[in-house]
């Protein structure tokens, strides 16, 4: 299964938070509360985040923190990337050398063209599109998430 990892997926959350309240400072403990993440990990994915590019921070008693751009401006791709660093399915996709069969390996163009893929997927998703999806009906109750297993119909 290729999944994020969970700072990467608290970093989206928080980022989320954020993105709520653009213009308004936030800290740490407010950001812990509001998201029900522990301030320690809320506390990491600042950091990193601050470190991204993705939040500004200030300091001092009425600091906090808040987006560098607009939510519109902000993909998941950033957000893995600053969590992750570079988004690829196998590291020879990004490191390039130190397989041992690189020179007979006939699969790394093609994890290229799909790492491409999946990085363009990632970057078509903003926080924006995060926040209206938030808003709209919650999945639980999506007709075609909740009917039987058997009346569902796969569309491609």
């Amino acid at each position: 299964m290729l999944k994020l990892n969970k700072l990467a997926d608290y970093a989206t959350v928080v980022l989320t938070a954020l993105a709520t309240a653009p213009t308004r400072l936030l800290n740490g403990q407010a950001l812990s509360a509001q998201t029900q993440i522990p301030a320690p990990t809320v506390a990491k994915v600042l950091k990193a985040l601050t470190r991204g590019g993705l939040v500004t921070s200030s300091r001092g008693p009425h600091g906090g923190y808040q987006l560098a751009h607009a939510p519109e401006a902000i993909t998941v791709s950033d957000v893995v990337q600053a969590l992750e660093g570079p988004i690829a399915l196998t590291d020879c996709a990004v490191h390039g050398s130190g397989c041992e069969i690189a020179n007979g390996c006939r699969s790394r163009k093609a994890f290229r063209l799909i790492d491409s893929a999946v990085r363009e997927a990632l970057a078509s998703v903003t926080l924006a599109d995060i926040l209206r999806a938030e808003n709209e009906m919650p999945l639980r109750f999506h007709p075609t998430l909740t009917a039987p297993a058997a009346s569902r119909q796969v569309t491609s």
